[in-house]
């Protein structure tokens, strides 16, 4: 009689690179309740360097430091407490592959390496590794595991060819990123290998932001019957344990704890609050500046930084110019009261002023036009970038996905920043996510209870004010009009005619589909940001600069 298995389910917030400090952590965790006493400790993919190491993995001596890692982990298990599974990148005969191993003892008891690697979207895994063999089944304690890693289940090749070889549970380390409705799609396609197999599994992914990509954990286990029997949290460390007794019958899972998600704007919000909470600490930012305009994108903007990283570290500065209204510098110091954060004026106008003087001459003859309305939005530019200079914050650029995908932003004004917030943000969104977070505040939040910026905000038609009176629609179709435009077009790649009979019209439809590609430029300087869409700019959606290609004929 084979005995029941504990297993302790670490999702950890690793650092990709930080070899030294991720094994800290994997052994952290090993060591603390609830794994200690357990039998084995599951980590996600590359748990040992952190997901992804990107290009790293082609310079030798960090494929061999994270090596050596492993076998590191591998003696720490010689003390008798619970085995390991974690990941690391592996060089063998040439060829570098993604590993998952199983220590125990004190050795390396099993390595397997993943067969298909991702190349579309944000993955790009086959620039760095190797396809490996088809793995085997891992024997531990009695039992037959599988050890298919992220990608190797979602389709049903890998697992199968587990199943044939006797395997009676799979454990796949995950480095899912987080898209907005993922969670379902996740669990649909684990349920669907469990019923081609009749394989319970368990799913274990990373938590963290890393760059533009946010870690949304959510590790969860699916029984022979389907059912999710362990659900654990999104969006923070956990670590949790679950028995596999095995043997036949729909369950074989006990004990594992179910929890529930956020929804989907709280799921947003979150995976806005870490990835920038990551992006700061980890880069060893003091804190972020940002411009406060008393417009809907900066006020979202700095109720998430207050969220993530508290009121001290979040510095905001109204710089106004003479079109600045007086309901923009109430807004603006209303809602800096209502975050509880320092806000500071700094004019634009002396240096409006300064550059009009030395253009003019050259300017001689020519009408005031948009040239005048840039210099404006990089006077700011520069001010922040000049506070960035003298106190170390890092600048929190705050323009939206709608704005960006037609250029209605400024190279070295409003798009000037290290991080940008609401980068994969539709305006509609905003919008929504502003009322949202008035009328709630998520765990785990370092902000205020109740709401973070006044009604008018997000009422109050959107303007940049660059000129007198006016107002984003002068320029822009509606934003409920434009967005489903450009979601049409970025997300679902979709024809000009398909997107007409939507019911746009189609001179609107050429419009934004010409403002969209010629805005490329501008795209391919803009700061990073999370990703919450299924094709966010950079990462995900790369179009060519020089493009002369035109749906809309």
């Amino acid at each position: 009689m084979r005995e029941p298995l504990r297993l302790a389910l670490a999702q950890i917030n690793f650092t990709v690179g930080d070899i030294a400090g991720n094994v800290a952590r994997i052994l952290a965790a090993r060591s603390a309740p609830p794994a200690a006493g357990c039998d084995l400790l599951v980590t996600s993919e590359l748990s040992v360097t952190g997901y992804p190491p990107e290009d790293l993995v082609l310079k030798p001596a960090f494929v061999e430091d994270a090596m050596a890692a492993v076998g590191e982990l591998a003696r720490a298990t010689a003390d008798g407490g619970p085995a390991l599974v974690v990941g690391s990148p592996w060089a063998q005969d040439g060829r570098r592959y993604n590993a998952v191993f199983l220590l125990a003892g004190g050795e390396i008891v099993a390595r397997r390496f993943k067969v298909d690697l991702p190349n579309y979207g944000v993955f790009d895994e086959k620039r760095v590794f190797d396809v490996g063999p088809m793995p085997e089944v891992v024997d531990f304690k009695g039992w037959r595991l599988g050890l298919p890693i992220c990608e190797d289940v979602w389709t049903p090749v890998v697992t199968a060819h587990l199943a044939d070889r006797g395997a009676e549970l799979m454990i796949v380390p995950n480095g899912s990123p987080f898209e907005a409705g993922k969670d379902g799609q996740r669990a649909a396609l684990l349920r669907d290998r469990v019923r081609e197999t009749g394989v319970p599994a368990i799913y274990l992914n990373q938590v963290g932001g890393q760059d533009e990509l946010v870690f949304d954990g959510a590790s969860f286990a699916v029984d022979a019957d389907g059912a999710i029997v362990l659900q654990m949290p999104a969006f923070e460390e956990a670590v949790a344990t679950i028995d596999w007794r095995g043997g036949q019958g729909a369950r074989r899972f006990a004990n594992g704890p179910v929890g529930g998600l956020p929804d989907g704007l709280g799921q947003i919000y979150a995976a806005m609050v870490l990835g920038l909470r990551d992006y700061v600490t980890k880069n060893r930012f003091p804190g972020v500046v940002l411009g406060l305009s008393g417009g809907i994108d900066s006020a979202l903007s700095a109720a998430v930084a207050v969220d993530a990283l508290g009121p001290d570290r979040v510095w905001c500065v109204m710089l106004p110019s003479r079109y600045t209204s007086a309901d923009s510098l109430e807004d603006a110091a209303l809602c800096a009261r209502m975050l509880g954060v320092r806000l500071d004026e700094v004019g634009i106008e002396p240096a409006v002023g300064a550059f009009a003087q030395m253009l003019g001459p050259v300017f001689e003859g020519r009408k005031p036009d948009i040239t005048e309305e840039n210099i404006q939005s990089r006077a700011r530019g520069l001010s922040l970038m000049a506070l960035s200079n003298k106190f170390g914050h890092m600048v929190l650029t705050t323009g939206n996905k709608s704005e960006v995908s037609v250029g209605y932003a400024t190279l070295y004004g409003d798009m000037c920043g290290g991080y940008s917030v609401l980068k994969d943000l539709y305006k509609t969104t905003v919008f929504a996510l502003s009322d949202w977070r008035n009328g709630n505040r998520p765990a785990g939040a370092l902000g205020p209870d109740g709401p973070v910026m006044p009604k008018r905000v997000i009422t109050k038609p959107p303007t940049a004010e660059l000129r007198e009176n006016q107002k984003d629609e002068d320029s822009l179709p509606p934003y409920e009009v434009l967005d489903d435009i450009l979601e049409c077009l970025v997300e679902q790649e979709m024809a000009f005619e398909e997107v007409v009979a939507r019911g746009h019209e189609p001179v609107t439809v050429r419009r934004i589909e010409h403002l969209l590609y010629v805005a490329e430029y501008k795209r391919r300087q803009a700061a990073p940001g999370v990703k919450i869409s299924r094709k966010i700019f950079g990462r995900d959606r790369r179009y060519p600069i020089t493009n002369g290609f035109r749906d809309a004929r």
